[in-house]
């Protein structure tokens, strides 16, 4: 949900990026390939109808080369060279995916904040992805970015494989409208000027058109596009949307060139938009029924909703975590969690719990007018409880009729520290846990799920013959406990086999 903070584009600069992105994309994983063999593990993976005992799975330069009961793998595919793993007690799945990130930030800091202190900010962008891998996602899908906000998140020496969409956002609309004019206009690539609109300045409107902002995000190496549908909210309520045509229009010349279509929607007006827009994911959940509070039992207007939601097929992120990242900037008790000392550097935590870390909280205060702790925690709990209450509820009719139910955090979902890198997902699995899912479904959708419907199946997403090496080793069958994704006991980022001890910050 965040603005995002690109630099200014140069279309020439950007598609010659492309290029070098994808080299060095490649050089990075024929570095990291090991030839692994795994012996004696029982697989789980999604396509499945059940587990596979005791198979032996090899890993050649950085794909699965071969699946094999346990003594007839001993003869693997792998080289003579290949590092032998005796998995016994352990299941070997495939990597988690998590189809709605925003990687261009670090959590809870602004770019000024991020100046003022070049040494805190390096040592948080060194562990950011890390993080991520040390609780089993080996795949990012960032939702809107561009190939220079890119190049430095995947130039990290260890750094999960990570995809983008490109953001078709309207001219002056959310979250664009969060950035300054006109710089607004620069920094988004793809920003969509309608017919009837005047163009900024040293804007060439012809440049903006669907058509157009696809062919650039197609050129540039975007695998999907996000677009939005948000009036606002805070002191920002009345922002414009798009015109149907024009999205219908956008979805149009996406699919024509082999793109999915997010929509950003939580609104049962932005996602009945999306349904008649024809795109193929919602990228929120429902928490905001256009009723007044405290109503949070699913009325006729919203399951209608849902019902065209599970009619169509497509796909919908449920991302309960966007609220509590938002509630727990009220907690005090927050930072306290030893959890995060797994996930953040010590000093960035340090940071957060001072006067200028709170900026976010501040202006959170601000929105609820009030001073004070407890009586700004409560009114956060009361808001934030009832839209919580709302997105699982929808979650759950959506799982209890067998909809497209995608994994996504939206990590970070605004400027809070209370979204970590990682730890967001695991938390996620526990809200999706308690809105009624079952671990197998979570594993679905933090798997083959995602995959399918990011076009990505081909390389991730189940353990299969030729399929890239993103792979966990775990204590824990997946689908049984959500917990396993706790205490991994291996990661394999491309073939590279990483114990997650590697992945913890450094003591300061």
């Amino acid at each position: 949900m965040r603005a995002p903070s690109f630099p200014p584009v140069d279309r020439t600069a950007l598609s010659s990026g492309v290029a070098v992105l994808l080299l060095s994309a490649v050089a990075g994983q024929g570095a990291w390939a090991q030839d692994l063999r795994i012996a004696h593990v029982t697989l789980i993976s999604p396509e499945l109808a059940g587990a596979m005992r005791d198979v032996t799975v090899s890993v050649h330069e950085g794909r699965i080369a071969a699946i094999a009961p346990g003594r007839a793998g001993d003869g693997s595919a792998a080289g003579s060279d290949a590092v032998a793993f005796d998995a016994h007690g352990l299941y070997l799945a495939p990597g988690l995916i998590d189809s709605h990130v925003h990687l261009e930030a670090i959590p809870g800091m602004t770019a000024e904040q991020e100046r003022q202190h070049p040494e805190l900010a390096r040592a948080a962008r060194e562990q950011i992805p890390r993080s991520f891998l040390q609780f089993g996602y080996t795949t990012l899908v960032d939702l809107n970015s561009a190939p220079q906000a890119m190049a430095p998140w995947r130039s990290h020496a260890l750094v999960p494989d990570t995809y983008f969409c490109g953001g078709a956002v309207l001219m002056d609309g959310y979250p664009m409208n969060y950035l300054p004019k006109p710089e607004r206009y620069r920094m988004m690539p793809y920003m969509l000027i309608e017919p009837g609109s005047a163009a900024p300045d040293g804007v060439d409107a012809a440049a903006h058109t669907p058509e157009a902002v696809v062919a650039r995000m197609k050129a540039d190496g975007a695998i999907c596009v996000k677009t939005f549908f948000e009036r606002g909210f805070g002191s920002a309520h009345d922002l414009p949307v798009p015109q149907l045509a024009t999205i219908r229009a956008l979805v149009h010349t996406a699919h024509a060139a082999g793109l999915p279509v997010l929509m950003h929607a939580n609104s049962s007006e932005a996602q009945r938009f999306a349904l008649d827009a024809g795109v193929d994911i919602i990228a929120h959940g429902l928490w905001n029924w256009d009723e007044a509070l405290p109503a949070n039992a699913l009325t006729p207007r919203v399951r209608n909703v849902l019902d065209r939601v599970i009619e169509t097929h497509t796909g919908w992120q449920p991302t309960i975590q966007v609220l509590f990242g938002l509630r727990d900037l009220t907690h005090s008790a927050f930072l306290g969690d030893p959890m995060l000392r797994r996930v953040l550097p010590e000093n960035l935590i340090t940071w957060y719990t001072s006067s200028e870390g709170q900026w976010f909280r501040d202006q959170l205060a601000s929105d609820f007018r009030t001073s004070d702790p407890e009586k700004l925690q409560k009114q956060a709990d009361r808001v934030f409880g009832t839209l919580i209450t709302r997105d699982e509820r929808a979650t759950a009719y959506l799982a209890a009729h067998k909809a497209r139910l995608l994994f996504g955090t939206d990590t970070p979902s605004a400027p809070t520290y209370a979204n970590p890198p990682g730890l967001n997902g695991f938390r996620e699995m526990h809200n999706l846990k308690a809105a009624g899912l079952s671990p197998a479904q979570i594993f679905r959708m933090a798997t083959i799920v995602n995959a399918r419907a990011l076009h990505l199946d081909a390389e991730v997403g189940t353990v299969q013959v030729g399929k890239r090496a993103n792979l966990l080793l775990l204590r824990e069958d997946p689908t049984r406990s959500i917990e396993a994704y706790a205490d991994i006991d291996r990661i394999i980022l491309g073939g590279r086999l990483i114990d997650p001890a590697e992945l913890y910050p450094p003591a300061n």
